[in-house]
């Protein structure tokens, strides 16, 4: 029973749940020119690079099937886009309101903790679609790159899932980090590396023994991987497992964000 005159929101607030994720949505397409269009320029670049500078003719050999280069390359280039700004955006936003001593906007507004990760999540995934589908829209307009999906669940499913696990991420350093120049650490030294480490420029079928288990210990492997196989039809690591450990890896993130936010861990005391 509640005291009379007191207003309880029974299951889900719908209405406090959309209003903070059009928040999320609106802080950075507000400065669309930095947080979508930049990133779809930035990584047409790094295709411009790699295929006249290394040989775009070069075929690469994919599951056992030769693969164009920039027909291989292009896949990973886009996903790699979406995870590094799925983790921009999500790091940024209970960060900054820490910073800036703006934390209580998330914290008093009648939002359970489940709908508060969710918004924030769904926010920046988000923001990975649209650079997402930019930067498909760039490498479309660039001659001698084929984009075609032959499998689309694998698309959605290794690009919706390798988001929201670059969110969550994100929320968790969000969560931790006590200034930009730690948020900026993991980008640079933990994120960068393993994202350009995963098979995103190369088939791990090509290294040496002791780096391709590296690489199949990596989850950006699988999900570049993944993402791959949804354009070319062909990958180097089982598909059906690599979306099996993305899901686990999901669930437990989301579970370690969910506790972390509701014990108020570094944002309440």
């Amino acid at each position: 029973m509640n005291a009379p005159g007191v207003p309880v929101i029974r299951n889900v607030n719908w209405g406090g749940l959309r209003t903070l994720y059009i928040k999320e949505v609106r802080r950075f397409f507000k400065v669309q020119l930095q947080t979508i269009w930049a990133p779809a320029i930035t990584t047409l670049l790094f295709l411009i690079i790699f295929t006249v500078a290394t040989g775009g003719k070069r075929p690469v050999m994919v599951g056992g099937v030769a693969v164009p280069f920039a027909d291989f390359i292009a896949p990973g280039l886009i996903v790699m886009g979406m995870l590094q700004n799925a983790f921009a955006n999500a790091s940024f936003s209970l960060l900054v309101g820490k910073i800036q001593g703006t934390i209580v906007d998330y914290l008093m507004p009648p939002l359970s903790t489940a709908e508060l990760l969710v918004a924030m999540v769904g926010g920046a995934v988000t923001r990975a679609i649209c650079v997402g589908l930019a930067v498909s829209l760039a490498m479309a307009l660039w001659p001698g790159v084929h984009i075609v999906p032959h499998h689309p669940l694998a698309i959605l499913w290794f690009g919706l899932l390798g988001s929201a696990f670059l969110a969550l991420v994100g929320v968790l350093t969000s969560i931790w980090a006590e200034k930009f120049d730690h948020a900026a650490a993991v980008q640079n030294f933990v994120i960068a590396p393993l994202t350009l480490l995963s098979g995103t420029f190369y088939s791990v079928d090509t290294l040496a023994p002791a780096f391709r288990a590296f690489s199949h210990v990596n989850p950006f492997f699988y999900i570049i991987s993944g993402f791959r196989y949804g354009f070319l039809g062909t990958a180097d690591s089982p598909v059906l497992v690599g979306g099996a450990v993305i899901f686990a890896i999901d669930v437990a993130l989301g579970i370690l964000c969910y506790a972390l936010l509701r014990s108020g861990w570094k944002i309440k005391n």
